[in-house]
């Protein structure tokens, strides 16, 4: 996976798909990451009880990663003379 990553590092894939290359990355990321978790850390194999504590701290990243994604989206922009009064 390491190899795909630098191989897909090298190429401009904005040029003819958008943004594509922050998709890509973050794709093989992600697999690369679950691979760790269920491979290296045992996961896979391990007790149900594990399987559901993992399943539901992923849950948990998700719900505090979008409070604060809609947090951040609903702000309007920084005063402009915020020092200045």
């Amino acid at each position: 996976m390491t190899v795909l990553t630098v191989y897909v590092a090298q190429f401009d894939l904005e040029k003819y798909w958008g943004p594509l290359n922050a998709l890509v990355a973050l794709t093989i990321a992600a697999i690369k990451a679950t691979a760790v978790i269920l491979i290296f850390m045992h996961v896979r194999w391990s007790s149900r009880l594990t399987q559901v504590i993992v399943v539901a701290s992923v849950f948990w990243l998700l719900i505090m990663l979008s409070f604060t994604l809609s947090d951040y989206f609903t702000r309007g922009g920084w005063p402009i003379g915020l020092g200045e009064y």
